[in-house]
């Protein structure tokens, strides 16, 4: 173990105390980038976005509006093969269905892999050069809430020129009909296995050290809870399983924030466990935590993925404008470049593969492994931190104490978005000597830290990030750039 220490403290001198690192304040993010909307619905209630549609179940959600949707897409792909997925929810099944009639009808076969997690119907679109993806879910959002994501041909969400083009097939109904000669529904009950061997197969470090590790997972009974634990164990670690069976009857709130874990958090530090993992309904998303049952924040997630894979494999990595400042200290400490892009899991995706990165995700508990799946995965950011573990012998408390120390504020404010776009260049001009970046809204950073500040995706309000190394600088930052924009 000392020889395996010292290896990884060539690339990773201790910094600092991990305690205090995060001040969250966030509002889910629910559809990444390029947001449409649907003209006939409740306009905060049906989200339309880059990567599909979410809505309240029977209320804007409905199996007609699910089948037009899918239909659409059918319609923009011009038939072709496409899997059709869901996570556990109760409504599922009836919006998979719903789903597969609107495929059909476009002219689509259809292969339905039945409950998966998300990041396994990346991986069968690839494996099995499907022309796309249809998956049932409404991420981390409660149960009483489904939707669609849509999946191109390499395996992620469309471009927001397709997602605006699905949207306007949709409303004005311009449907490919099909009178004859559909296609019959296949179906495949293998990608999650698949999913989950390819993996283990990418595992590079030694693994023997997890023999016995206990390890707590809580999967919140969704769609993670079968090959989560059976992962897990596969690495030798002693699973203790909470809300393993995928009912889609979340044990609490579904988003793997603070605020809704600490009964687990609690249950980490009975256990015994050496850390918890909490997957959100899909399995796209990852939290962490430590042997002390404390939650680490979203942040650590990618900052510990990308810490495991750069000691073995350095090489650019990809992260949004959003995630922490800790990913450029963790690559420039091993001569990696960071490329940066606008929120959303669907322009890190495209940046990865276009810029051959080794890893990439975003600080919401969402790493990507492109020889895996260019979609965000639990099971990847469970194999990266438990490789980190294994090579470094350290806990994990340990490892988060070697990173860098910063605090993030979120703030969000109402603001119509006409007056948020005159907000944003102000605060450009007012930055312009500094380091800036207009992908998405204006992210400008300086010595003594950053500052992002964007339009919601999902509702007329404008977000402000800011991280520095101490929260009164960050507090500073926030208060100089709402004075700037006369919020």
């Amino acid at each position: 173990m000392a020889a395996s220490v010292g290896i990884l403290s060539a690339c990773f001198e201790p910094r600092h105390d991990p305690r205090g690192s995060s001040v969250f304040a966030v509002a889910p993010n629910l559809n990444g980038s390029d947001t449409v909307r649907s003209h006939e619905v409740d306009d905060m209630a049906l989200m339309v976005g880059i990567s599909g549609i979410r809505g309240i179940v029977g209320e804007t959600l409905t199996p007609a509006v699910a089948l037009e949707f899918a239909q659409a897409f059918g319609t923009l792909l011009g038939g072709g093969r496409v899997v059709l997925a869901r996570d556990s929810r109760p409504s599922g099944e009836m919006f998979e269905s719903a789903a597969a009639a609107g495929l059909i009808a476009a002219g689509v076969e259809v292969t339905r892999l039945g409950m998966v997690m998300t990041p396994a119907v990346g991986r069968a679109i690839r494996d099995g050069r499907y022309d796309g993806g249809v998956m049932i879910t409404a991420s981390h959002n409660p149960e009483e809430w489904n939707g669609i994501k849509f999946l191109d041909e390499r395996g992620m969400a469309p471009d927001g020129e397709r997602a605006r083009a699905i949207a306007a097939l949709r409303n004005e109904r311009r449907f490919e009909s099909r009178p004859t000669e559909f296609l019959p529904l296949r179906d495949d009950a293998e990608a999650g296995a698949r999913h989950m061997a390819a993996v283990l197969d990418a595992v590079e470090a030694d693994t023997a050290p997890l023999s016995g590790l206990r390890v707590l997972l809580d999967s919140v009974n969704g769609a993670g809870c079968v090959h989560g634990k059976q992962f897990l164990a596969a690495l030798g670690c002693d699973v203790v399983h909470l809300n393993g069976e995928p009912t889609g009857r979340f044990a609490h709130p579904p988003e793997p924030i603070e605020e809704n874990l600490a009964d687990v958090c609690k249950a980490v530090r009975e256990a015994g466990a050496a850390l918890g993992f909490v997957q959100d309904p899909d399995a796209d998303r990852l939290a962490i935590i430590d042997e002390h049952g404390r939650f680490l924040g979203e942040e650590y997630t990618l900052a510990l993925s990308i810490r495991s894979v750069l000691s073995r494999r350095p090489g650019p990595v990809a992260a949004n404008l959003s995630t922490s400042r800790m990913i450029d200290d963790i690559a420039a400490q091993c001569g990696s470049r960071v490329f940066r892009t606008p929120v959303g899991e669907a322009h890190v995706a495209r940046a990865i593969l276009e810029n051959d990165c080794v890893i990439g995700g975003e600080g919401n508990g969402g790493v990507i492994d492109p020889r895996i799946s260019p979609v965000r995965d639990s099971l990847t950011a469970m194999s990266q931190v438990l490789q980190l573990v294994a090579a470094s012998g350290a806990s994990v408390s340990q490892l988060v104490t070697e990173l860098p120390r910063y605090t993030m504020l979120k703030q969000k404010f109402t603001c119509p978005r006409e007056r948020i776009a005159t907000a944003v260049d102000a605060i450009a001009e007012a930055f312009a000597v500094e380091r800036i970046d207009r992908s998405d809204g204006v992210r400008v950073d300086l010595a003594e830290g950053w500052i992002h500040a964007r339009a919601s995706n999902t509702e007329p309000i404008m977000r402000i990030i800011a991280e520095a190394p101490d929260e009164a600088t960050a507090r500073e930052l926030i208060a100089r750039t709402r004075a700037i924009a006369g919020l």
